[in-house]
């Protein structure tokens, strides 16, 4: 019982982690910027258009916190979080770790909880246990979720090294 409560737990705290983080992106809240100022970032990182990506990311923010609070089809939840915070991871790479720095700390904590959460499962308060859907869990299933994640995530990552790559071929051209 204790286990299960305090997997609960950590299901509403990352969630409630993911939904801030993504409302910032998407709509200004908590201190955010908003959609618009967030796509103007996005594009000067190489992610463009930047109005999609903020959508796709936020989006996926969301319905990935979803499934995890409620517990539900846990390896989707683990796939869409650990796919959006290794886009994350990317970016914020050549930073360091350290966030204060601008570095990769927190999508890295925000993978890590979604892929404990996917070995242990999310416990007997969840959708999972309720529908009888606990052979979903474990390191087998969160390690097949976490690798199509990374598929997932090699989309962004790539039109991002491009246009970077094309910008700075741009820019040594007119040099």
């Amino acid at each position: 019982m204790d286990v299960d409560l305090g997997l609960l737990l950590l299901r509403v705290v990352l969630t409630a982690l993911l939904w801030g983080h993504a409302t910032q992106k998407l709509f200004g809240w908590f201190h955010g910027q908003g959609a618009q100022a967030t796509a103007r970032s996005f594009e000067h990182w190489g992610l463009r258009p930047g109005l999609g990506f903020v959508i796709l990311s936020g989006t996926s923010e969301l319905i990935g916190g979803a499934l995890i609070v409620l517990g539900l089809l846990i390896p989707v939840g683990v796939m869409i979080v650990v796919g959006t915070m290794i886009v994350a991871i990317a970016y914020n790479l050549s930073h360091g770790l350290w966030a204060h720095r601008g570095g990769y700390e927190v999508a890295l904590v925000y993978a890590l909880l979604a892929i404990v959460i996917g070995v242990t499962g999310p416990g007997a308060f969840s959708a999972d246990a309720a529908w009888g859907l606990t052979w979903l869990h474990g390191p087998l299933w969160t390690l097949g979720a976490a690798l199509l994640g990374l598929a997932g995530a090699m989309g962004p990552i790539t039109i991002r090294n491009i246009t970077v790559r094309h910008a700075a071929s741009s820019t040594d051209a007119a040099a």
